[in-house]
């Protein structure tokens, strides 16, 4: 299991001495990224007098511990681009509080906000119905918590009262109805049976009905969003909407060639998972202070929070049994998806490589598949990476004034790690 590993993993942590493959992988997306390599515990380095980046913990981490051959790291070196040193005048600061529990935190503003969305569905009864499936309370809700505590963090942060601005509760509404949108397609495109331990909206009522529920749920964020009356938060949102569509059409497609691969994988993981947490966050930004570089903090920490949590995700799919999950096991090897666990396992079994090609169609593949990837570290490749993005997620918003709220959010990254389901 995940969880176990990656107790024993922390267990090992003794500082690495050389870059590995998957510190080459973690600061892909086309933004700026921390120029920390080896241990997070370690103070990077500044831009400038005064501006020290200093992460909260040290958490140092050791590479061997994962086996990595060095010629591995080489012939992959060109998967990404080398991390790059950011800029910002932010400057960390050190809290002794102990973490504060997320959810906890964020219950308040959270109690009434699947009524809130509820009341935005105003149609005919069978298709309020529809709409009204998934908002049951019974999600994560892992984006508005995210949302609420950012918000709550930047406001103090800004000099601001630690209340939720009524704009920021509209956007955390927002990113919940965007995700679940998505989620509702999602199922229509892999013909999914089930959703959050409970039948899918497509299989009680039909594909097409199910679409025009999509649908009608990303109309409502839409003219929710409008209503802010904010062209630049606007903006940064519909950033999260195109992203989403265009990281569907990316896991259609595969890339002929193995080089490419992760680097796919992880632009895709981005654009259908981190994007939307990652401009969520830096929209509530935008409503409280005017300066980019803390806009960036919130950018990057959900931008990283973000692929952790759907790197777990990955890992889960070969971890869990179908009633953690609340969705069949193996759901991406029987879509013809090859993820983290199986993009690493290739390393050791290059047999996995002709049936990444095939999308695992050929009769057995699944099996196979499933069988080398447990044979393999690849599990414990992925979890390490994702281990990364959550140190990097600390880092940035370690740069915030200490609050209850920040430290709720470094909190949430280790129950991202550490989830089951």
């Amino acid at each position: 299991m995940a969880v176990s590993w990656w107790r024993f993993y922390r267990r090992l942590s003794t500082g690495c001495t050389s870059t590995t493959l998957t510190e080459t992988l973690w600061g892909f997306s086309g933004r700026p990224m921390s120029s920390s390599v080896c241990s997070f515990g370690r103070e990077s380095r500044s831009s400038g007098p005064g501006n020290e980046r200093r992460p909260l913990f040290s958490t140092q981490t050791h590479s061997k511990a994962l086996h990595l051959n060095p010629s591995v790291i080489s012939r992959h070196s060109s998967w990404l681009p080398p991390p790059t040193l950011q800029c910002c005048c932010c400057r960390a600061t050190h809290s002794d509080a102990k973490l504060k529990d997320p959810f906890t935190l964020a219950q308040k503003d959270l109690t009434s906000l699947y009524d809130d969305i509820k009341e935005l569905f105003v149609s005919t009864k069978e298709l309020k119905h529809l709409c009204d499936y998934y908002f049951d309370g019974k999600g994560k809700a892992i984006r508005p918590i995210i949302v609420i505590l950012m918000s709550r963090a930047l406001n103090i942060h800004s000099d601001k009262a630690g209340d939720v601005l009524p704009g920021q509760r509209t956007i955390a509404m927002i990113s919940e109805m965007i995700h679940t949108a998505s989620l509702v397609h999602d199922d229509v495109i892999d013909g999914s049976n089930e959703r959050r331990g409970k039948r899918s909206i497509n299989t009680v009522w039909g594909q097409k009905k199910a679409i025009l529920a999509g649908d009608f749920i990303l109309s409502a964020a839409t003219m929710a969003l409008a209503r802010l009356g904010n062209s630049a938060v606007v903006k940064v949102l519909s950033q999260a909407i195109d992203d989403l569509v265009r990281g569907e059409f990316m896991q259609l497609g595969s890339k002929e060639n193995e080089n490419e691969r992760f680097k796919h994988y992880l632009e895709k993981t981005f654009k259908k998972t981190a994007s939307l947490m990652a401009h969520s966050c830096k929209a509530v930004s935008m409503l409280v202070n005017s300066d980019p570089e803390v806009h960036e903090i919130a950018y990057q920490y959900g931008k990283n929070v973000g692929i952790a949590f759907q790197l777990v995700d990955d890992v889960l799919d070969f971890t869990s049994g179908a009633d953690q999950l609340g969705k069949p096991t193996a759901a991406d090897l029987k879509l013809g998806l090859a993820t983290g666990p199986v993009l690493f396992a290739c390393q050791q079994f290059p047999e996995l490589h002709a049936m990444i090609m095939r999308r695992f169609g050929s009769s057995g593949d699944v099996d196979r598949a499933w069988q080398y990837v447990l044979q393999s570290d690849g599990v414990q490749q992925t979890t390490f990476l994702a281990q990364r993005y959550c140190d990097e997620a600390i880092r940035q918003i370690s740069f915030l004034r200490p609050s209850p709220e920040r430290d709720a959010l470094i909190r949430l990254t280790q129950i991202v790690l550490n989830r089951n389901k």
